[in-house]
């Protein structure tokens, strides 16, 4: 059986006991996440936020994409949430490569050229990376300039936050 199989004999389960469906649709308490996708990573758990609670916003390196602005502005302005979060991690997969050497031997392996994915993000110091993660918030003309961005590096060996200041 696939994992896909697998996980949906569980959903099948999960809605049984579903009761969570009156939620409303802003979060509770008024925050937005961006963090990596990593597995490793159970941002609700680690930070204590139940469903419903905040959005949370994951991809490679938790970078601010123009997807993910496209996400925080739609849930401060039309969500209300009040407060931004970046997190990063230790032990990082984005810090592994770089995006040209990436692009060149996915180019050899497929023998295809694309336009998209222009950049993978690829980077080489975490702190640095949420620093600038939290600029393109800081800086965003459609973001409030005076709305909390705080940037963390999680240590998934010891399962703490440290902040990054900027």
């Amino acid at each position: 059986m696939s994992v896909i199989e697998e996980v949906l004999q569980y959903n099948k389960k999960y809605a049984k006991r579903f009761k969570l469906g009156h939620l409303p649709i802003p979060p509770s308490r008024a925050l937005a996440i961006v963090a990596c996708m990593d597995a490793r990573l159970t941002v609700e758990e680690m930070l204590g936020l139940k469903t419903g609670e905040a959005h949370i916003i994951r991809n490679a390196g938790g970078i601010v994409s123009e997807d993910a602005l496209r996400s925080l502005i739609i849930s401060h302005h039309l969500l209300g949430t009040r407060e931004f979060m970046i997190i990063n991690h230790t032990d990082c997969g984005m810090l592994t490569f770089k995006d040209e050497k990436l692009r060149k031997n996915l180019l050899k392996k497929t023998r295809t050229a694309t336009v998209a994915p222009l950049l993978f993000h690829a980077f080489s110091n975490i702190s640095e990376n949420v620093r600038q993660q939290m600029q393109k918030i800081q800086t965003h003309p459609w973001l409030p300039t005076d709305i909390p961005v705080r940037g963390f590096v999680y240590d998934v060996r010891k399962g703490r936050l440290e902040e990054v200041y900027a």
